[in-house]
């Protein structure tokens, strides 16, 4: 395993983003920049050609996503109109519970052939049928001439829909329904926070402040761009570790001398809250207690990327697979399943917005997991982001619905540590590791980071390694070689995001810390409303890895998880510059090659050269 011992022991707590990564902006050579390639001394030149790619990478986000959406309406329409119904009122109840089971539908007119009536149902929103008219006639034509119709998209106050006809199998029969297409906007929101197009989060928000990385220095973020070298704290909280619990009478001492209150603590690592003080003076004052560590508490923000003869080719009957799902062939997932297809008895947690725990291209693949946003409440996704790294991972394979994740059978734990504006805090984060770790998971993954590094963050992280859990982390998309956490930690498998082709994406970050590459951008996934989206980013780009992980772990339980990161590294296909470099770390993955490795040996040691597995011995003690 690579070694960050220029790392150290975490100093101060940090700020994760989960990001979302996208497609590559070429130079005049046709090739993608390299690092090396930004004109340092014109780093207004760089910062342009940065954010007008992931303008554009935005932008294909949400035509891909239109897709997604027309796509599915069309399949939904079909399956209702295969299905038998008799008499009016029969049929009239059958529109209406087709209605709302699809709440992306406004309104729908059952037309049901010459001498029959039309049937209709929906809600009525006021302007919108009258802006919507020319379009809802010529979906009627269509459906009577038995052709399929699409509008164009059209917006309607402030809002964006389309009208689709299908029509039946019968002549002069079919559906006419005008959707809402909301889900394009909700991926344009979701992309220009997590592809740092403005900043994010708000000034404000969480009594936040915006520093430079591992200090309390303020800086002033005005632009999306600045958000490549600041961290977030919240000004009133202190994160501090005491040698030992607290007893009820210093505490008592505290609230008096600081007017503080206990936001949370785990064991004898507290969060306080002070009415009076900010961080600075309260990180003063308890540097005279001796404690482990005292520090801000930094916020976390969403990220958003057999035999020895070649086995045969497995593709997926999912209706969205062959068209849209390009990541898993370009990884050689389709050969590696012949491999291994995962087992139910691994479990990935999912640190992050949470998971919808009804759609139908998860059902059967999650598990019991927690809210530590709001313990009351279930684990369910309120941000979109969560859903889909879920589905990137997990989503049911050949089951004639949507997509296919990577995996057949593991199964998903859904911790939301995130809340509905796609942030939440260190302490947060390393709760829900904690309990994810406590609760049984195999591999856990984080598509979230920032530039702060946190000692009670790191205390979970390492706290899950040492329990045999594989991490895996996203890298980020500002195009930068400044570390970020937690995917900089030594105990964290580092992820970096390609395009198609197996090119940088030009988001993403670099650095000696990355371990390889997974395609991110454009990537299909599930998404809250029992939906589908692509979206890009190093978010997108992390599942594949965890996914991967835990393959590996289904192929041969009894790899330790420093050998099961290691023989992902060893059996990926190099990419860039020979061997392993900083933008993709040790090459893309491969799951062909890490599954045909995994099956066949009895400790993934004896796959590498005697000089790696002398650094590993001493490392890690083999």
């Amino acid at each position: 395993m690579r070694r960050k011992a220029w790392m150290g022991i975490a100093g101060v707590a940090l700020a994760v983003a989960l990001v979302m990564l996208c497609v590559p902006f070429l130079s005049r050579d046709g090739r993608t920049p390299s690092p090396s390639d930004i004109p340092r001394n014109r780093p207004h030149e760089a910062a342009a050609r940065e954010t007008h790619y992931k303008q554009q990478a935005v932008k294909q986000d949400m035509e891909a996503t239109e897709r997604l959406s027309r796509l599915q309406s069309a399949r939904d329409a079909r399956q209702f109109l295969s299905q038998p119904s008799a008499g009016s009122r029969r049929q009239q109840a059958h529109l209406r519970v087709f209605l709302a089971a699809h709440p992306e539908l406004v309104s729908v007119m059952w037309i049901q052939g010459q001498g029959r009536p039309s049937l209709t149902a929906g809600n009525s929103v006021p302007g919108l049928r009258s802006a919507a008219a020319d379009y809802w006639n010529k979906g009627q034509n269509a459906v009577r001439n038995g052709s399929q119709y699409s509008s164009t998209l059209f917006r309607h106050d402030g809002k964006s829909y389309f009208v689709h006809a299908v029509p039946a199998s019968t002549a002069g029969q079919g559906l006419v329904m005008l959707v809402s297409c909301a889900i394009v906007q909700e991926v344009e929101r979701h992309q220009l926070r997590n592809l740092r197009l403005i900043p994010y989060p708000a000034e404000g928000r969480y009594r936040i402040e915006s520093a430079l990385p591992n200090t309390t220095k303020d800086v002033t973020v005005r632009t999306g761009e600045d958000n490549g070298n600041v961290s977030h704290y919240s000004v009133d909280e202190v994160v501090v570790k005491f040698r030992k619990p607290l007893e009820s009478k210093e505490l008592l001492r505290l609230r008096k001398e600081l007017d503080l209150i206990v936001v949370r603590h785990t064991k004898q690592t507290y969060v306080f809250r002070s009415q009076k003080h900010r961080t600075e003076y309260m990180m003063a004052y308890f540097q005279k207690w001796n404690p482990a560590y005292v520090e801000p508490h930094y916020l976390y923000l969403t990220n958003e990327l057999g035999g020895e003869t070649d086995p045969t080719v497995i593709v997926p009957n999912d209706t969205l697979y062959s068209r849209y799902q390009w990541n898993l062939p370009e990884i050689e997932t389709e050969r590696g399943w012949n491999w291994n297809k995962g087992a139910d008895n691994v479990v990935v947690a999912v640190v992050d917005t949470g998971v919808q725990s009804d759609h139908p291209d998860l059902k059967g693949r999650l598990v019991k997991g927690a809210n530590i946003v709001d313990p009351s409440k279930p684990p369910e996704d309120d941000v979109g982001h969560g859903t889909h790294v879920a589905g990137i991972i997990a989503a049911q394979v050949n089951n004639n619905e949507g997509v296919a994740g990577l995996t057949w059978f593991t199964k998903i734990m859904p911790v939301k540590a995130l809340d509905s504006s796609g942030a939440g805090s260190t302490y947060s984060v390393a709760e829900g590791i904690i309990w994810a770790v406590d609760h049984g998971a195999n591999v856990i993954n984080m598509s979230l980071g920032n530039y702060a590094q946190a000692q009670f963050l790191h205390d979970a992280i390492r706290y899950a390694h040492d329990h045999d859990v594989v991490l895996v982390s996203a890298s980020g998309n500002d195009n930068t070689d400044r570390p970020g956490y937690p995917a900089a930690y030594p105990e964290v498998f580092a992820v970096a995001a390609t395009d198609p082709g197996a090119v940088k994406a030009e988001y993403s970050n670099f650095g000696n810390y990355i371990d390889v590459a997974a395609p991110g951008t454009k990537i299909a996934s599930t998404y809250p409303g029992s939906r589908y989206a692509a979206l890009s980013g190093t978010s997108m780009a992390c599942p594949h890895v965890s996914a991967l992980a835990s393959l590996v772990r289904a192929a041969n339980p009894q790899l330790s998880n420093v050998e099961v990161m290691d023989l992902m590294r060893q059996t990926a296909r190099d990419l860039g510059a020979k061997g392993k470099d900083n933008v993709f770390g040790y090459g893309e993955i491969d799951v062909r090659n890490a599954l045909k490795a995994a099956g066949g040996q009895t400790s993934s040691l004896q796959l590498y050269p005697d000089q790696i597995r002398r650094e590993l011995r001493k490392i890690f003690g083999f």
